[in-house]
Formats: structure tokens, sequence, C-alpha cells
């Protein structure tokens, strides 16, 4: 995968869309991967805790993020 909106950043982006981190693992980015699932489950975890509810609106919050972090990734060496 190329540098910044190459088609492979915006598959990447489009799977980290769907589920935090899944972008940057199609990268080969696994740490980071790791830690944009897990930050996503904790998010979800505490907007259910304070809102009582099933609303994912802490794991669609980090899911942009993550999206936009695997948007914006370059590999390092590409100009």
């Amino acid at each position: 995968m190329s540098g910044q909106g190459s088609t492979g950043n915006v598959i990447a982006a489009i799977c980290s869309l769907l589920v935090p981190g899944l972008g940057q693992l199609l990268q080969g980015r696994v740490l980071s991967a790791i830690l944009w699932f897990v930050m996503a489950c904790v998010a979800f975890a505490v907007t259910w805790l304070v809102t009582l509810s099933l609303l994912p609106f802490g794991w669609f919050l980090v899911s942009v993020f993550a999206c936009i972090n695997a948007a914006v990734h370059r590999r390092p060496g590409v100009a």
C-alpha cells in the first residue's frame, strides 16, 4: 500500500470504519490495530454503562478516528 490517498488506504479506511483496527491490520500495523480495537471496545463499554443502553456511540466515534488514521497513513520511505 502506498501513500496517503492511495487505493489501499481508501480500502483500509472503509474497513476501519466498519471494525476499528481492521484497516490498520490490512496495512500491516498489528499493534496499532490491536490498540484501535481495544479502544473501541472500551468506548462501547463506557457508553453502555453511562447510558444504560446498547447505544454504540463510543464505538462509532472510535471508528471514525480509526478510519481517519488509516486514510492518512504513509509508509516509511514513501514520498
